[in-house]
């Protein structure tokens, strides 16, 4: 099989390469990343093992680049490569327009130009928009995104379903509640929680804190994606999650007493503009569909996560000390030190 996967030096992307190439050695897989802020190839680590395994440099939108490779024939595209920051999208909503709608729309192009057989959106529930405290999003619910990320993955989306219902291009979109897990960049909140606390500084939580996520690890992600990429019915949406709601505060207290932190560390700050206040997908479709359920309990893999960052300071180290240090301080209001500071 030869896939091209763009994004795979991303949080979710990179944890699907390793997963694929894992259960399918043999693959002849692309991995295509722009390695923006949050893309890095130390997510990669390992990848250069499998002989079919290739990294290209390049944007989603820069289709001289990029046509070579549809041209040699191409199996499957699966497209994870979007700006995915809430808080960033408020600030530079052209960028997540340019990235998140005007790239797939490229990716579409050159899939229906070359014949592609199977276009996989990873996409997300933030697309739905808001829940109120009952009820779960099916894959049937309207879109009403609420910020200008969840706007531009809606946007991708709609257009990926027109590439099927005009082409007739084998598209499937999956869409994700919240992810954890290895290798998550650190403006996120739980690896944002995990550090700051282990270095004993303020843990930002929005508003009051009580905004509900369904949060699934990102291994379980990556199994129902195989599944959805090697089983699933082209013009079809897929909602992924575990059914395990919790509130940001829940989680942030659970993970300071998992590092035996105290919760005076907590910061309650401003809340965001337009922050939804829940999310929930049902998930008897690809349950029913693909013989996929969530295996990974929130406790458990809350603490393999913690273990993991406690083990890889290295990796956010190296993060830390550069870029990130200067948005953390825009938005939160606190800087946060990195290495370089703490051995003055």
């Amino acid at each position: 099989m030869r896939i091209l996967v763009t994004g795979g030096a991303g949080f979710i992307g990179s944890n699907f390469i390793r997963h694929y190439l894992h259960r399918y050695p043999e693959t002849n897989l692309i991995n295509v990343d722009l390695l923006t802020y949050a893309g890095n190839l130390a997510n990669t680590e390992g990848f250069t093992a499998y002989p079919g395994y290739r990294f290209l440099h390049a944007d989603i939108n820069d289709r001289d680049k990029l046509e070579p490779y549809f041209a040699a024939g191409l199996d499957a595209v699966i497209n994870f490569a979007a700006e995915s920051h809430v808080d960033r999208s408020i600030d530079a909503p052209q960028v997540f327009a340019r990235t998140n709608i005007n790239g797939t729309l490229n990716l579409l192009c050159l899939a229906r130009h070359y014949e592609v057989k199977r276009f996989l959106q990873i996409s997300t529930d933030e697309v739905y928009g808001a829940l109120g405290p009952e009820g779960l999003f099916t894959e049937e619910s309207p879109l009403a995104p609420n910020s200008p990320y969840a706007a531009s993955k809606a946007g991708a989306d709609l257009l990926a379903m027109a590439f099927y219902k005009t082409y007739g291009l084998p598209v499937i979109i999956t869409r994700c509640s919240n992810n954890y897990g290895p290798y998550q960049f650190p403006e996120k909140l739980i690896p944002l929680t995990i550090i700051n606390a282990v270095r004993g500084e303020p843990v930002p939580i929005y508003g009051d804190g009580q905004q509900v996520r369904d949060w699934i690890h990102v291994a379980d992600h990556c199994q129902a994606l195989e599944r959805v990429l090697l089983a699933g019915q082209p013009g079809t949406v897929y909602n992924i999650g575990a059914r395990c709601e919790r509130t940001n505060l829940e989680v942030v207290r659970l993970i300071l007493k998992l590092l035996g932190k105290p919760e005076d560390l907590i910061r309650f700050v401003a809340d965001r503009p337009g922050h939804d206040r829940r999310y929930g997908v049902a998930v008897g479709k690809i349950r029913s569909e693909l013989g996929w359920e969530a295996r990974i309990g929130f406790e458990d893999g809350l603490a393999q996560t913690v273990k993991w960052y406690l083990k890889q300071q290295a990796w956010w180290e190296a993060i830390l000390s550069g870029e990130y240090k200067d948005y953390y301080q825009r938005n939160y209001g606190f800087r946060l030190a990195g290495k370089e500071d703490r051995d003055r």
